[in-house]
């Protein structure tokens, strides 16, 4: 995949309906979605339980753009390579779930697959500073992760401090958390380019009536490009 700046959207899947989701990962793409977001829980890291390598294995026929795939469980590293053969395109794994965030972000390169990093919103924009080099994303959370619909937490002063570390670097700003029409805006100015949303891009369809999908994507994108 090339390298840009351009905003990307990347549904949660976390919101769609668990007994559907084959057609509601094609109903996204086929409404506008950049990337497929899926959120991994341990109910140790985070308090809730998500989907383990088997799930992901089976989302992956149905994803034709990007699969994002976020670990927020602790410990990481013996996970990697499961969720590598799953079919993760990306995975990213918080700098607070272990000790030894290099190896970890070695491992997931080790793989084949890009290598993110997420930041809880109490862990600082510095923090990341000499894993840049190892990185092809940067996760800010705006909420504290494990459960969707949360509050948007600004956290635009830390996303600018990444932008200015990253540089000229190939690495993507994604923000994770609270993402609809009037927080993204202030995302994209502070310099993300990639915009986790769930039940945001969710809300009011369904399979059958993917329409809405569409209209949702579309106004968070606007929204976040008329800031840019």
């Amino acid at each position: 995949m090339t390298f840009d700046r351009k905003i990307r959207i990347a549904p949660s899947i976390l919101s769609a309906d668990f007994a559907d989701f084959g057609r509601e990962i094609r109903a996204i793409e086929d409404q506008g979605a950049d990337w497929v977001h899926v959120d991994v829980m341990d109910g140790h890291f985070v308090p809730n339980l998500t989907f383990g390598p088997p799930a992901v294995k089976a989302f992956r026929p149905h994803v034709k753009t990007f699969m994002d795939v976020h670990l927020m469980i602790a410990p990481v590293d013996p996970y990697i390579e499961a969720y590598a053969e799953a079919g993760a395109d990306l995975i990213t794994a918080h700098i607070e779930a272990g000790p030894h965030i290099h190896r970890t972000l070695q491992a997931i390169r080790a793989t084949g697959r890009k290598a993110g990093v997420a930041l809880n919103p109490g862990t600082p924009a510095d923090s990341v500073a000499h894993l840049l080099d190892l990185t092809d994303l940067v996760c800010v959370m705006t909420v504290n992760p494990g459960f969707g619909g949360q509050k948007f937490l600004d956290m635009t002063a830390k996303i600018r401090r990444l932008r200015e570390l990253i540089g000229d670097r190939p690495i993507h700003i994604e923000i994770d958390g609270g993402v609809d029409p009037a927080t993204a805006p202030l995302v994209a100015a502070a310099g993300a380019d990639v915009l986790v949303a769930g039940s945001a891009v969710f809300r009011g369809g369904s399979v059958a009536d993917p329409a809405p999908y569409g209209n949702n994507i579309r106004a968070i994108r606007e929204a976040a490009e008329a800031a840019v």
